[in-house]
């Protein structure tokens, strides 16, 4: 299987309010819109409001997005003065991440996490010559 791209899909209770919160208040620029939702960019990839395919019955989402930024703390004061609720203050993970979580107007849990520069995530833990995983690094 070859997979050229992906997007996340919410598909939220009020639509105008998640419009709102990831637009207006994390600041996603629109990648497009149309007659039943809008799509935004979120790094290498997207996230997608539908104000369509919702049913009925109460639906929730379990997983989380996570969000690499540059300065978490930086997000942190931003989403602050925006208003945005902050579900966990931004801190230095035990695994060396710093993470920030806030969540959406439906709860759907957001990780914003800055990567250190000295961080496993930033090395190429390849073999030069082969360019396969290094062993000791698995």
């Amino acid at each position: 299987m070859e997979i050229l791209s992906s997007r996340t899909i919410l598909r939220p209770r009020d639509y105008d309010a998640a419009l709102e919160f990831y637009g207006g208040k994390l600041g996603l620029a629109i990648a497009r819109e149309y007659p039943a939702g809008t799509v935004f960019f979120a790094g290498q990839s997207l996230i997608e409001i539908a104000a369509h395919g919702r049913g009925d019955t109460d639906q929730t989402f379990q997983g989380a997005l996570w969000l690499q930024v540059r300065d978490v703390y930086e997000c942190e004061a931003e989403l602050a003065l925006a208003g945005v609720p902050i579900v966990r203050e931004a801190r230095r993970e035990p695994w060396g991440l710093h993470e920030l979580w806030v969540a959406d107007p439906d709860g759907v849990p957001i990780v914003l996490v800055q990567i250190p520069d000295d961080h496993p995530l930033r090395r190429d833990v390849r073999t030069p010559s082969t360019g396969r995983l290094n062993p000791s690094d698995q």
